[in-house]
C-alpha cells in the first residue's frame, strides 16, 4: 500500500491539514504571530492620537476642575457670611414701597400712589428698622440692574454678583438713570429724588429692568446686602405718545385707529374730507362705506382695510338713539339710528321695526333717511336708549297722541307739552273745585286751534292760522272778553294785525315755542272763565 506525502501549503510554507468536523467547530486560537501584529497596530495608532487627544483631555478636566472650585469658593464665602452675622448684626436695604407702573422713560419714576420711593435700611433678622449707628445715616446709590438677576435659589447674592448685574447706558447714549441717584439716611429711612429713566428696556437681554440700591458710605465694614425691585418695563415715551387706543373712543383722532399713522398719508387723506375723528370715521363708514374706501385709496391693502374697521367698531357707544321723520309723514314714520349714523331701525305707522327685521330695500331706504337726518338735523328728535324710544311710541299711541317727547332744534333740548295734559296753567286745577280742564276744553276747536306741538316738523304754523284765530265765529264764542276793544284794539283787522306781527317775530324755535306756549294759556283761560261764569249764573238761577 503505498503512502502518499501531505501536501505543502504553498502560501505558508507548511502542509495543510486535514480537519474534521469537530475540529472545525472548535475555537481557532490566535496564533502568537498575530498577537504580535495587533499589538504593533495599536502602538501605532495611540502614537497617531496622543498628540491630539491629551490636550484636549487636559482642558477640559481643568475647565471642570476650576468650575468646581469656584462653586467651592463661594460657598465658602457664603457660609463665612452666615457665621459673621450669627455672632454680629445682619443688615441690608429694602424698598419699602413699590413702584408705580407703568414706567415710561423721561417720566419721574414714583412709587404707588404717587408718593417717593423709600429706602430703609433694616435688621434682616429681625425685620426692624435700623434707626441708630453708623448705618442709619449711610449714603445709598440707585442703581438699574438687569431684569433676569434673581439670585440663587434663595435670593441670596454676592457682592460680586450684584456688580456684575448692575445695567450701563447704551454706547453713546446719556446716563441711563437721570437725575439725582444719591440720598442719605435719615434715622434708616430715605427718599429717593427725582430720578427718570433717559432709555427703554428692550434692548437689554431680558428686556426689562430692576432698581437697586447699595450703600457706598457709611458702614463700619459690615456688608449692608443690597435691595432690588421686582423686574418691569420701561416703555419709550415717545411710542406711548403715538399709541392705539384699544378700545378707540369716539373723540379720539383718527390716526389712532391701527394701520392709520399719525400725519401720514391716510391721515392726511382723511384730513382733506374732514375726516378727524373716529367719530367722523364711524359715520362715513355707516353711511358712504365706498366713499370712505376711495379716500383711503389703494395704498390701503385689503387686509389693512380690514384691520381699520375692525379696531374702529370696537369704540364703545353711547345708548341715546335718533329718530328722524321726513316731511310729510305726519310723525308715524321714519328711521331710528345711532350717533355716528348706524340704523337702527324703521319707524312704520307707529310700529318700530328692528335693524334685522328689514328688508334690504327697507334698509336702502333707511340709509337715505339717515343721510337727509344729519342734514337736517333740527328735525331729529333724540331719546335716552332704545327702551325709551319703543316705550314713548307705544304709550303715546295707546293715548292716541304725539310720540315725540323731546326735539332738538337749533342745539337745545326742550320738552313738547300735550294739550291733553298742560302744566302751564296748573293753579286752576283748584278753581271752583275743578280737578283737571279735560270738561273744559275746546271741543271741536282742536284742529282750528293747531297748537304747534302738534304740527308737522315744524314749530311755526301755517299763516292760515292767523284768520283762524281771528274768524268772528271763533271770538264770539270767548265772548266779549277777547273782542277787540277789550284788547286796546279798535277793530278786528287791528287783532288780526297784532296776531299777524306776534307770528312773525318768531327768529328763534325755542322763542317760537314760548310764545305759542302763552298764546294757548291764554284762549284756554278765557275758555275757562266764560264757562265758569256760566256755570255760576246757572247755580244762581
Amino acid at each position: 500500500m503505498s503512502h502518499k506525502r501531505p501536501q505543502e501549503d504553498s502560501t505558508k510554507g507548511r502542509p495543510s491539514e486535514a480537519f474534521t468536523p469537530d475540529q472545525d467547530k472548535r475555537r481557532r486560537v490566535p496564533t502568537l504571530r498575530n498577537v504580535v501584529q495587533e499589538v504593533m497596530k495599536l502602538q501605532s495608532v495611540q502614537h497617531l492620537l496622543e498628540p491630539v487627544l491629551e490636550p484636549l483631555i487636559r482642558r477640559v478636566v481643568k475647565e471642570e476642575v476650576e468650575v468646581a472650585l469656584r462653586k467651592h469658593l463661594n460657598n465658602m464665602k457664603r457660609n463665612g457670611g452666615k457665621d459673621v452675622n450669627s455672632t454680629s448684626r445682619s443688615l441690608q436695604l429694602q424698598f419699602l414701597n413699590n413702584l408705580s407702573l407703568p414706567v415710561f422713560t423721561g417720566t419721574r419714576i414714583e412709587a404707588e400712589e404717587c408718593s417717593a420711593i423709600k429706602v430703609a435700611i433694616v435688621d434682616s433678622l429681625t425685620g426692624q428698622i435700623v434707626s441708630s449707628g453708623l448705618e442709619s445715616s449711610a449714603k445709598v446709590e440707585v442703581v438699574v440692574l438687569e431684569g433676569d438677576f434673581d439670585g440663587d435659589e434663595r435670593d441670596i447674592w454676592t457682592l460680586e454678583e450684584f456688580k456684575n448685574n448692575i445695567v450701563r447706558e447704551r454706547e453713546g447714549k446719556k446716563p441711563l438713570l437721570a437725575g439725582d441717584a444719591f440720598l442719605t439716611l435719615t434715622g434708616g429711612i430715605g427718599l429717593v429724588g427725582e430720578i427718570s429713566f433717559s432709555d427703554n428696556s428692550s434692548w437689554t437681554r431680558s428686556r426689562r429692568f430692576r432698581l437697586g440700591a447699595r450703600v457706598v458710605d457709611g458702614s463700619d465694614g459690615t456688608r449692608v446686602r443690597e435691595a432690588k425691585t421686582e423686574s418691569f418695563i420701561v416703555r419709550d415715551h415717545r411710542g406711548e405718545l403715538y399709541k392705539k387706543h384699544h378700545p378707540p373712543s369716539l373723540s379720539d383722532e383718527v390716526w389712532r385707529l391701527e394701520k392709520i399713522g399719525k400725519d401720514g398719508a391716510f391721515h392726511k387723506r382723511l384730513s382733506r374730507e374732514n375726516i378727524n375723528c373716529v367719530k367722523d370715521f364711524l359715520t362715513m363708514l355707516f353711511i358712504d362705506p365706498p366713499r370712505l374706501r376711495h379716500i383711503l385709496g389703494t395704498g390701503m391693502s385689503a387686509k389693512m382695510w380690514e384691520v381699520t374697521v375692525e379696531h374702529a367698531r370696537t369704540c364703545v357707544l353711547d345708548k341715546r338713539m335718533h329718530l328722524y321723520c321726513p316731511p310729510g309723514s305726519q310723525q308715524k314714520s321714519g328711521v331710528v339710528f345711532n350717533i355716528v349714523g348706524q340704523v337702527m331701525g324703521l319707524l312704520s305707522e307707529c310700529q318700530y321695526n328692528t335693524i334685522d327685521k328689514l328688508s334690504e330695500t327697507e334698509k336702502i331706504e333707511a340709509q337715505n333717511l339717515v343721510i337727509s337726518a344729519l342734514q337736517q338735523w333740527e328735525e331729529v328728535v333724540s331719546f335716552d336708549d332704545e327702551a325709551s324710544l319703543t316705550s314713548s311710541v307705544k304709550r303715546e299711541i295707546s293715548n292716541g297722541t304725539k310720540y315725540l317727547a323731546s326735539q332738538k332744534i337749533g342745539g337745545f333740548d326742550y320738552a313738547q307739552p300735550s294739550a291733553s295734559s298742560p302744566d302751564i296753567i296748573s293753579t286752576i286745577y283748584s278753581v271752583g273745585g275743578l280737578s283737571g280742564l279735560d270738561d273744559y276744553a275746546l271741543h271741536g276747536y282742536d284742529q282750528a286751534l293747531s297748537y304747534p306741538g302738534q304740527v308737522t316738523n315744524s314749530l311755526i304754523c301755517d299763516t292760515d292760522i292767523t284768520q283762524t284765530f281771528c274768524d268772528e265765529d271763533h271770538l264770539r264764542y270767548f265772548g266779549s272778553d277777547l273782542q277787540p276793544q277789550s284788547l286796546g284794539l279798535e277793530s278786528q283787522a287791528d287783532l288780526q294785525t297784532a296776531v299777524e306781527g306776534f307770528l312773525l317775530q318768531r327768529t328763534v324755535a325755542v322763542q317760537a315755542q314760548r310764545r305759542w306756549t302763552k298764546v294757548f294759556s291764554v284762549l284756554k283761560w278765557f275758555s275757562i272763565k266764560r264757562r265758569v261764569k256760566e256755570k255760576f249764573r246757572g247755580l244762581q238761577i
